[in-house]
C-alpha cells in the first residue's frame, strides 16, 4: 500500500544569534513582513469567465504574466473584447501604458494565458499565448526595447505581427503551458508541453538572439505506474516551475498525472501523485535526479520516466487531490523550495471530489532542500479554503512567503528553519477571485512583492484587473 511518507530528516529549528565582527554586534536579519504600499488598475473591464476553476488572466502556470526588467514593470492580459494587451509602467508609477498586439483570444479556456519572457542577449520582449493542446500565437518586440524603455516609445509598432510559429519553428500541433526562462548567458528558453493531459511530454526550445532552436522533449509519458487500486501506462509530468538559480543550475519540481483513473480510490478525485525533483547543470540538455544520477538527455529517447529511481522527494498516492503546477523558488544559496498542496490523511484516505475536498480540507506544504542536502517539509497552518494554487517567493533574507488564493499572504523566517509560518495579510478589501500572478523578478529589483489579481465577478461579466504592491523587509 502506497502511503505518504514524511521527508527524511528532522525539521531544524534555528536560533537567531548576534554575530560579532570586529567587536561590533550585527543585528539579526529581519523576519518576514509585508506592508501594502499601493494598488494600480491595469484594466477596469478585463475579460472574465471561469473554466477549469480558473481565469485566463490569472493562472498559476502563467510565467510570466507580470515581470520587472531594468526599472520597468510589464503585464499582459485580455481585455473585455478579448484583445491581447501588454502594459508597462515605471517601477512605483501609478499609470500603465498599454498596447494591443494584434491578437484576439480564440476560446473561453483559462489555459489560454499570455506568458512573457525577455531575451537579454538582444533586449526583446517575447509573448506566447492562446494555446491548450493546439497551436499557439507568438509575438516579439523589436530588439533593444527592454534595454531602453525610457528612450523608446511604447506603441504597437514596436511589436511584430502575430505568428503561429517561433519565427518559422513550428514545434508541435498540440502545445500547452508556455513558460519563458532567461538563461544565465542571456538567451531565452521556452518550456512547453507536447500532447495532452495524462499523456504528454515536457520540451524546451531556445532563442540565441537570432534563431529559435527546438531542443526537444525531456520527460516521458510511458511506463507503468501501479497504486493499490490499479495501474496506468500513460501520464504527463506537470511542472511546479522551471527556474535557474544564481549559480546557473536549472531546477524543476513536478508531480505526475496518470491517464487511467483506475489508480484512484474514487473517480471524483484526481490522478496526480508524488512530488518529484530534477535538475540540469547544462542549460536543460541533460537532467539528473535527486541523487545526482543522469536520468535524461533532452531530445533523445532517454527521458525522465515515472519508473526512474530517486525522483520522488515526497511520496503521495493519488487519493489526496494533490495539486499540479503549484510553485517553486530558489534561495540566495541556490537551494530549491516549493509549495505543494493536498488533503492530508487526517481528513481521510480517499477524496471523492477534488474541488470540494480541497476547499474544505486542503493544506499547503513548504518543501525545501537544506544546506546539508536533506529535504524538509512543513505544513503551513493556513487552510486553503479553495481548490486553487498557492505561489511562493523568497526575499533577500531568504524569508519565505506563500501567496494563497484570494491574495492572502503567509510568511516564515529562515531563522526558524521555516517553522514559524503565520498569516501576514488576509486579503481583505481585494475581492480577488482566487489564484494570483506574482512578479518573481521584481523582488530582486526593488524589494517589492507585486501581485496581479482580478476581482470576483459572475458569468462572463468583465471585472477589474489590478496590481497590488507590498514592501518587504529592508
Amino acid at each position: 500500500m502506497r502511503r505518504r511518507t514524511l521527508l527524511a530528516g528532522a525539521i531544524v529549528t534555528a536560533m537567531s544569534t548576534s554575530a560579532l565582527t570586529g567587536g561590533t554586534a550585527r543585528a539579526a536579519d529581519p523576519g518576514p513582513s509585508v506592508t501594502k504600499t499601493g494598488t494600480t488598475t491595469l484594466d477596469s473591464q478585463a475579460v472574465f469567465f471561469v473554466s477549469y476553476d480558473g481565469l485566463v488572466n490569472n493562472n498559476s502556470f502563467q510565467k510570466n504574466g507580470l515581470l520587472t526588467y531594468k526599472g520597468y514593470q510589464y503585464a499582459v492580459w485580455y481585455t473585455a473584447d478579448k484583445n491581447a494587451v501588454v502594459g508597462r509602467r515605471v517601477l512605483g508609477g501609478s499609470t500603465w501604458s498599454t498596447v494591443q498586439v494584434g491578437h484576439t483570444l480564440k476560446a473561453s479556456d483559462s489555459h489560454n494565458v499570455i506568458s512573457m519572457g525577455v531575451s537579454k542577449v538582444d533586449g526583446r520582449l517575447h509573448l506566447n499565448m492562446d494555446s491548450h493542446s493546439d497551436g499557439f500565437t507568438y509575438v516579439k518586440s523589436v530588439a533593444g526595447l527592454m534595454d531602453n524603455p525610457a528612450g523608446l516609445s511604447w506603441t504597437a509598432a514596436r511589436f511584430g505581427a502575430p505568428q503561429s510559429t517561433l519565427d518559422g519553428l513550428a514545434l508541435t500541433s498540440q502545445f500547452t503551458y508556455p513558460q519563458f526562462i532567461s538563461t544565465p548567458d542571456g538567451k531565452l528558453q521556452l518550456s512547453y508541453r507536447v500532447a495532452i493531459s495524462g499523456n504528454g511530454r515536457n520540451a524546451l526550445a531556445e532563442y540565441d538572439g537570432s534563431t529559435w532552436t527546438n531542443l526537444g522533449e525531456w520527460s516521458s509519458s510511458t511506463g507503468t505506474y501501479t497504486s493499490e487500486h490499479g495501474s496506468s501506462t500513460a501520464r504527463n509530468m506537470y511542472l511546479h516551475g522551471i527556474d535557474y538559480d544564481k549559480n546557473g543550475r536549472l531546477h524543476s519540481f513536478f508531480t505526475w498525472r496518470e491517464q487511467n483513473g483506475a489508480v484512484m480510490c474514487n473517480s471524483g478525485g484526481i490522478t496526480n501523485h508524488d512530488t518529484g525533483y530534477v535538475y540540469s547543470d547544462d542549460r536543460g540538455r541533460t537532467w539528473r535526479n535527486n541523487a545526482g544520477t543522469l536520468v535524461a538527455t533532452t531530445g533523445t529517447t532517454n527521458t525522465v520516466a515515472v519508473t526512474d529511481s530517486a525522483l520522488v522527494i515526497d511520496s503521495l498516492n493519488p487519493d489526496h487531490s494533490l495539486m499540479n503546477q503549484e510553485s517553486q523558488f530558489t534561495d540566495s544559496a541556490g537551494l530549491p523550495h516549493a509549495i505543494i498542496s493536498y488533503v492530508p490523511g487526517r481528513f481521510g484516505q480517499c477524496t471523492t471530489n477534488y474541488v470540494t475536498d480541497r476547499t474544505a480540507n486542503g493544506r499547503a506544504f513548504h518543501v525545501r532542500k537544506n544546506s546539508a542536502g536533506t529535504w524538509q517539509k512543513t505544513e503551513i497552518p493556513v487552510p486553503l479554503n479553495s481548490s486553487q494554487r498557492t505561489k511562493l517567493v523568497l526575499d533577500k533574507y531568504d524569508n519565505a512567503y506563500a501567496i494563497f488564493p484570494f491574495g492572502r499572504i503567509a510568511g516564515a523566517s529562515k531563522a526558524s528553519g521555516y517553522t514559524d509560518w503565520t498569516l501576514l495579510y488576509d486579503g481583505s478589501g481585494l475581492n480577488a477571485f482566487g489564484e494570483v500572478v506574482i512578479d518573481e523578478m521584481r523582488i530582486a529589483q526593488d524589494n517589492v512583492l507585486s501581485v496581479m489579481y482580478q476581482e470576483k465577478s459572475s458569468g462572463t461579466t468583465p471585472s477589474a484587473l489590478h496590481v497590488v504592491d507590498f514592501a518587504l523587509p529592508a
